[in-house]
């Protein structure tokens, strides 16, 4: 069965950092393009930042970007993402997920992608 599993949200103080990994089971995320997408109450899923299956290829939303960073280990079976100067505005349900080699590695967009974990919750307030 393919699954990611998320961990690392948690409530923490505007301004602050937390680190999301992801770790897949059932499959290797070698040839996959990742991405970690975020829904927040009321409003629709958001893809925030993207890496290609090879690590040298990434993409983030204009809200995250020069704020969070999203990295990969293969070796590790394993993707992070580094958020920085957290705002309230980050308080969402974070997901992991996985796109197939058949749709390509290009991270120019945030379609395709399938979502395979539970998430992990992020919650930016004081």
């Amino acid at each position: 069965q393919l699954q990611l599993v998320e961990s690392g949200g948690g409530l923490v103080q505007p301004g602050g950092s937390l680190r999301l990994s992801c770790a897949a089971s059932g499959f290797t995320l070698d040839y996959y393009t990742m991405a970690w997408f975020r829904h927040a109450p009321g409003k629709e899923p958001e893809g925030v930042a993207c890496v290609s299956n090879s690590g040298d290829s990434t993409n983030y939303a204009d809200s995250v970007r020069g704020r969070f960073t999203i990295s990969r280990d293969n070796a590790k079976n394993a993707v992070y993402l580094q958020m920085n100067s957290l705002k309230p505005e980050d308080t969402a349900v974070y997901y992991c997920t996985a796109r197939h080699p058949r749709y390509g590695s290009s991270c120019h967009t945030f379609d395709d992608f399938d979502t395979l974990g539970q998430g992990t919750r992020v919650t930016v307030s004081s």
